[in-house]
């Protein structure tokens, strides 16, 4: 750990995004109705209520989704929106098991406080075999889990998870409870069975005896009703909403410029300072010495700070305090780190690689005898694959507002992980946590960064340090060159093939191995004698979880390798993956779709190729093809096709743009992404030299879907990047035959 590191205490697994969840039971009566989700003893009531339901009337249990005397159905949800859709979807898929009207639905963020944990965390990673609980049973385990998942501050968004868990496992339960529950008060107070009484678009009707209500003329009798716990789930052929491409419910604020994001805040009553930053150039470092004699001159500051692992200039306003930071004369201590270069750090990965030889380091996938089919192959392949260091680059800078007083605080962020933002607070404060509250407003983009709560508890620091509530910007050169990253990686590779070109043999030895831990493993291919290693190296840079984590590296890893021994074998290369998919028939029909629209077979422009990648990640199979036109002797993107297998997409217009988001951002990395280092710092600072794909660079995107079936819901925010650089860089390799084993691509065309 270091001083760029956030210190923090060690987390279970459970502080991790996990798969599954699940539901109790709560109500509200007096003119609206809550459903609540894990309803205990002991659950904080009071407290939420004055945050979710502060209206007249409304009692609150716990509760996920709430109905009001205007027929308004609100989703409390507890993942964070960062321009992913995943409210709308929520809600879109709360309101289907509802039969609510669409255009009466709304989200809200829920509060992060506790209440609202995601206990699909605690079933995967405690107990996986409890998943399909008997009813008599479930209350007891929600029960469990929800206090376990408490103690590991389990309210994440990340891992493409807010669907595939909270959405499938918590929002459409608890509207399909819901339902019942006024389907029951209306058959009490009609005097008719419950099975003949019809739901649609927020009403309920019975035809028999002409009648009518809303959802809201219910709500009290509804409260009174028994809560099912395990409700009967609508069947992919009684979808309304689901399925569907509904607009979301963020956008009209973010057209308007009404949306709140964490940089936007302004306390109401605080009459705010604002601070900048710097950090440490070189990690492990801190200031040993400093001159601010010009800052402490400047007008507008207020206070310097020396917090050892940072300095701060507090000041009237933002760009006050940045002027001022920018002039102070910091001595930082020296760095133990042998890594100054990037060849350095390069050459950490290969000594242990060396090291570990042909059989060390520790094992992640072993099958057959790749030792000895590799001694008899026909023909032996081996390559060495890089991957460089890559920052997030949000578009809303990191920041923090906070507020500390009478031994409470205040903090107004953009976090994926509220509560553990929270925690963290509380340790460097020394105060308790239920005496810190997060107000959490959109993120203005993450990927990853905003899971890291180092910014927070800096935030915190400083208003604690200086008396005045302050807001904390970094300027982009801080979040560039001393944040958090993509760890960059090295992976050896040798493959086998026998006489007919068949693959035969696999064995691949990599330095880093963080999450999730199938990502290195081609499982999907039929390969008798396989052997997964990796060989841990240190890391130079502090790692932060990057949009599609390992995928990202092994991704490129993997689907290059696997190109090289198709050509190697004289094959086609998308014919070659389809010959290993024997046992994977979702993986074959993704890559026979993705050849009909790619027209992959079909003759090609002169100074044309495609190149095609398959990467299953998240729970979702994504395969991509990509065009490439070299005729200038450098590469120019034209077009790319993917095929995506989510098992089931919720929100078709939704999941494509976050395909094309993951395909542009994974072009982005693949054509420019690298962060140099030296001395051991970064070099890279800002947009204008940590690049960006433009728009005229971008490929047109075409994105089909495959609904497979009665398979578990996949992600969408991540799965589309991963097989973007492979297809690329193969793409590439069949128009020149130069064949890149090194990322970004942009600098081997200088």
């Amino acid at each position: 750990m270091n001083d760029m590191t956030p210190d923090k205490n060690e987390r279970s697994a459970l502080s991790k995004w996990s798969r599954r969840g699940f539901i109790g039971a709560g109500v509200l009566a007096g003119g609206g109705l809550l459903i609540g989700i894990g309803v205990r003893p002991g659950n904080p009531i009071a407290a939420l209520s004055s945050k979710v339901a502060p209206g007249a009337g409304e009692q609150l249990i716990n509760s996920w989704v709430k109905i009001g005397t205007d027929n308004i159905v609100t989703a409390i949800v507890p993942h964070c929106e960062m321009g992913q859709g995943a409210h709308s979807v929520l809600a879109q898929m709360l309101a289907d098991e509802l039969d609510a009207a669409w255009d009466n639905v709304r989200v809200m963020q829920a509060p992060a406080d506790g209440s609202y944990v995601v206990t699909d965390t605690a079933r995967m990673f405690v107990a996986p075999f409890t998943m399909n609980a008997a009813d008599w049973i479930e209350p007891t385990w929600n029960g469990l889990f929800t206090q376990i998942a408490r103690f590991a501050d389990a309210m994440i968004t990340g891992g493409s998870s807010s669907i595939r868990t909270t959405g499938q496992n918590q929002m459409r339960i608890a509207g399909a409870a819901a339902r019942k529950m006024l389907i029951g008060a209306a058959a009490q107070e009609w005097g008719v069975p419950a099975g003949e009484i019809v739901t649609r678009d927020s009403t309920l009707s019975h035809a028999g005896k002409g009648k009518t209500a809303t959802y809201a003329e219910f709500a009290s009798l509804a409260a009174e009703q028994p809560m099912d716990q395990t409700p009967t789930l609508k069947q992919v052929s009684e979808y309304r909403l689901m399925g569907r491409s509904k607009a979301r419910t963020d956008i009209p604020a973010k057209v308007d410029g009404t949306a709140q994001f964490g940089i936007d805040a302004q306390p109401e009553g605080l009459a705010l300072s604002y601070a900048a930053v710097v950090r440490p150039p070189v990690p492990g470092t801190s200031a040993a010495s400093m001159d601010a004699s010009r800052a402490e001159g400047m007008s507008g500051v207020l206070q310097i700070l020396n917090m050892g692992n940072f300095v701060a200039v507090v000041a009237d306003s933002y760009w006050q305090a940045q002027q001022a930071v920018n002039t102070i004369d910091i001595t930082w201590s020296a760095s133990e780190s042998p890594v100054r270069t990037m060849a350095d750090q390069f050459a950490v990965f290969a000594k242990v690689i060396d090291d570990a030889g042909p059989t060390g380091g520790k094992e992640a996938a072993a099958r057959g005898d790749p030792a000895n089919a590799l001694t008899n192959a026909a023909k032996v392949l081996e390559a060495e694959y890089r991957a460089p260091y890559l920052a997030h680059a949000p578009m809303e800078p990191l920041n923090c507002t906070a507020h500390v007083a009478d031994g409470k605080c205040d903090i107004w962020t953009s976090t994926q992980v509220p509560l553990m933002a929270r925690t963290e607070v509380a340790n460097v404060l020394g105060i308790g946590a239920d005496d810190i509250t997060i107000h959490h407003p959109y993120l203005g983009g993450a990927f990853g960064r905003r899971l890291g709560s180092e910014y927070v508890a800096m935030a915190a620091r400083i208003a604690q340090a200086t008396g005045y509530p302050v807001k904390m910007i970094w300027s982009r050169e801080e979040d560039t060159q001393k944040a958090l990253y993509r760890c960059a990686d090295m992976s050896r590779m040798r493959a086998g093939l026998d006489e007919s070109g068949a693959l035969i043999a696999y064995d691949s030895v990599f330095t880093q191995r963080h999450d999730p831990a199938e990502a290195c493993v081609p499982a999907m291919y039929d390969i008798a004698n396989l052997s997964v290693r990796v060989a841990e190296a240190e890391l130079h840079l502090p790692f932060q979880a990057w949009r599609s984590v390992d995928h990202s590296q092994q991704g490129f890893f993997i689907e290059s390798f696997i190109d090289e021994a198709a050509h190697a074998a004289g094959a086609d290369p998308l014919d070659y993956r389809i010959a290993m998919l024997k046992n994977a028939p979702r993986h074959r029909a993704v890559l026979e779709q993705l050849a009909e629209i790619s027209g992959w077979r079909e003759p090609r422009a002169e100074g044309t190729a495609k190149g095609v990648a398959i990467v299953e990640s998240f729970g979702s199979i994504v395969g991509e093809v990509i065009e490439v036109d070299m005729s200038s002797g450098k590469p120019r993107m034209t077009n790319c096709w993917a095929v995506c297998d989510a098992g089931y997409v919720m929100n078709p217009d939704g999941f494509r743009n976050q395909i094309e988001g993951g395909i542009v951002f994974g072009l982005t990395a693949a054509m420019y992404g690298e962060l140099e280092l030296k001395d051991g710092a970064i070099v890279q600072s800002n947009f204008h030299d940590y690049k960006m794909l433009r728009i005229d660079e971008t490929p047109n995107i075409t994105v089909a879907i495959i609904n497979s079936g009665d398979v578990p819901v996949g992600g969408a925010g991540e799965p589309g990047l991963p097989p973007a650089a492979p297809a690329l860089t193969n793409a590439i390799f069949a128009a020149t035959g130069k064949r890149l084993r090194e990322l970004p691509i942009a600098k081997q065309f200088a």
